[in-house]
């Protein structure tokens, strides 16, 4: 049974996400269980420290009003003790995502809290995460290691939408269908390393050809898994080559 942990020092929204975690648990009968909900992060790590680091579900507010750890700290120390953990950031505001990348931390997902839908997004999340802990138990699934901060992460090759360059130098973004993370590398080196299933579009983008949903040829963009991408004049030509071997049908909109 896998253990979940709850940390956010506003009272009424714990009890709001604990609730929604239970009343999932209880509906899907999810081999999960509700271990630790609190508003202090020592709290957590005494209780994670007791579990002896197996690895667990952490659900953690980013601002929380502690002299030692915010959300993002206290990631770090989680990972520590548990470096399979899956991290679900809560927040009161949107634009957060980037600064999980700057403390190497590989988040799940995020969730900002709402007078409406915060239990729904609850729900879903947990629902997404146990989808993705049984795809885990099948058999084994080409991945590439990388390293992020001082751990090595094997990622599954078919969840990875795209590649970018990050702003940081030497840095790149990885995006995959549950997850972003940065790490030390360039994408000349992984164009090489992963073959024909990616395709280099553009100098900053090397994207999952398997993933691409929608082309626009004329503005030099495509998506992929909802996110845009730039596309160059080069890239413009290997999609082309791509689209006339059939390799996949996608919605393209033609254009110079």
């Amino acid at each position: 049974m896998i253990g979940i942990y709850l940390c956010d020092d506003e009272p009424a929204a714990r009890q709001r996400i604990q609730a929604a975690l239970e009343q999932e648990i209880l509906v899907e009968n999810l081999d999960m269980e509700l271990v630790c909900s609190v508003g202090q992060p020592q709290s957590l790590l005494a209780a994670l420290e007791e579990a002896g680091g197996r690895r667990g579900i952490y659900f953690l507010d980013v601002e929380l009003k502690d002299e030692a750890y915010d959300g993002f700290l206290l990631g770090q120390e989680i990972r520590r003790l548990d470096p399979h953990a899956v991290l679900v950031y809560i927040t009161g505001y949107g634009d957060l995502v980037y600064r999980t990348f700057q403390y190497h931390l590989e988040a799940f997902d995020y969730i900002v809290k709402e007078p409406e839908g915060l239990e729904q997004s609850v729900a879903a999340c947990l629902r997404a995460i146990q989808a993705r802990l049984k795809a885990e138990y099948r058999a084994p699934r080409a991945v590439l290691t990388l390293r992020t901060g001082d751990l090595v992460r094997n990622v599954p090759l078919e969840d990875i939408l795209f590649f970018e360059t990050a702003p940081v130098s030497h840095h790149i973004l990885l995006h995959t269908l549950h997850s972003r993370m940065d790490f030390l590398g360039d994408l000349n080196t992984l164009e090489k390393q992963l073959g024909e299933r990616f395709l280099r579009i553009h100098r900053a983008y090397l994207v999952a050809v398997g993933k691409i949903e929608r082309v626009d040829l004329r503005q030099g963009k495509l998506w992929v898994g909802g996110q845009e991408c730039l596309l160059s004049r080069r890239g413009k030509g290997l999609l082309r080559k791509i689209m006339e071997r059939g390799s996949f049908a996608r919605t393209i909109q033609e254009g110079s």
